[in-house]
């Protein structure tokens, strides 16, 4: 079921070059790339549509040079949103249920997951640093944002158990751990299933 439209919306960033992933030896571009037989940019996209939350997907664009413009672009695409939360196409092991939480966590300015200590993605924004993240531009991403929000303790850590917020693929190995992750994942959520079946009497 669909989430409330007052929640975020889930800006997709997926116009990167992907320079380093290419550099390792990768022959296409990182979210063309097949993790367990479909695409990289495929799983990350399953997972927002699965979060019921409204989704924008900034793709490959001559405006779109860098990180920054991508999220400048995909603010400006939404402009009535409530807020966003901004997702690298290539963190292939997100959870859409790890996407609602963020979403539903308490109101703040800036929300930053956290998995073991580590900072992930997506950060969501709250409406009011609208004209901040459209005046990003080039390769800065919303870091200086969120250190500015920071600043006035206006940013909120939300601890989450899902490694798929800090598993980015930017090289050959980075996929290869992923595929690692995402079968243990599997095979995890097969033996949770045949737990809960129920036992056969003789």
């Amino acid at each position: 079921m669909p989430l409330s439209s007052s929640l975020p919306v889930v800006i997709v960033l997926a116009a990167g070059r992907g320079e380093r992933f290419a550099a390792s030896g990768g022959k296409v571009h990182k979210l063309d790339a097949l993790l367990a037989g479909r695409r990289v940019l495929d799983h990350v996209l399953d997972a927002v549509r699965a979060s019921g939350l409204a989704h924008h997907l900034v793709q490959p664009d001559a405006l779109c040079p860098g990180m920054g413009d991508s999220i400048a672009a995909g603010v400006r695409a939404t402009p009535d949103a409530p807020g966003w939360l901004i997702l690298p196409a290539d963190l292939p092991l997100i959870r859409g249920e790890t996407l609602r939480a963020i979403a539903l966590a308490p109101a703040s300015m800036v929300t930053v997951p956290r998995y073991l200590g580590q900072r992930g993605h997506p950060v969501r924004f709250a409406a009011e640093c609208g004209r901040a993240l459209q005046s990003l531009e080039g390769n800065q991403g919303a870091a200086r944002i969120v250190r500015a929000q920071e600043a006035i303790n206006s940013v909120v850590f939300l601890d989450v158990d899902d490694p798929g917020t800090v598993t980015d693929i930017d090289t050959l190995d980075d996929l290869r751990q992923a595929e690692l992750l995402l079968a243990q994942r599997q095979e995890s959520q097969a033996g949770a299933r045949r737990n809960s079946l129920p036992s056969m009497r003789s």
